[in-house]
């Protein structure tokens, strides 16, 4: 019952253009309901028996699962997507910079495959970035928010790492600039 009110009272309140989540308040509201949301792929403490310092991320594409290392035989658990067949990719990249509700503007090379996409998307709750979006290195990758939940768990993106909104919001917090990225296959 109260997630159905929770949905109903997001669809009403975030029925305004995107650009209207320029505005605190409002994106402090779908911070707030995004707290409500499902977990796909519930983030979880686990054992970690890595050698990596407290505060590197690891991303396994395979397992389609990000580790934040905690130290001391533990990690943060996440679910997430990846890239699909063709756009996944493995290496280590240092968090550049990091943004709340993102504006996105899609590569090239995404334009070309799909010349039906917007050239420009103000932040806000249809922006494919969500929430928060974590920059790695000078390369096109990301790890960000997704505004389609059910992909947590799949290869469905041309590289990038989605993460739920709500888990995107939790590994922001923890990160800095500076901070190992290492992903996987």
């Amino acid at each position: 019952m109260l997630r159905a009110i929770v949905l109903i009272a997001a669809a009403l309140a975030f029925a305004t253009p995107a650009s209207a989540y320029s505005n605190p308040i409002s994106r402090g509201l779908a911070d707030f309901l995004n707290i409500f949301s499902e977990q796909p792929v519930p983030r979880q403490l686990v054992a970690w028996n890595g050698k990596q310092a407290p505060g590197t991320v690891v991303v396994s594409t395979s397992q389609r699962r990000l580790y934040y290392v905690l130290g001391q035989g533990r990690a943060i658990r996440y679910g997430v997507g990846v890239g699909r067949q063709g756009f996944s990719w493995s290496g280590t990249k240092i968090v550049s910079r990091k943004r709340e509700w993102p504006d996105w503007r899609p590569p090239a090379a995404m334009l070309k495959r799909r010349p039906d996409l917007p050239r420009y998307m103000a932040g806000g709750m249809e922006n494919p970035l969500g929430a928060r979006a974590i920059y790695l290195g000078s390369s096109l990758y990301r790890i960000h928010g997704s505004n389609e939940p059910d992909t947590i768990g799949a290869a469905v993106s041309s590289g990038c790492i989605r993460m739920t909104n709500r888990d995107v919001m939790d590994l922001y917090d923890r990160v800095r600039p500076g901070t190992k990225v290492i992903v996987q296959r």
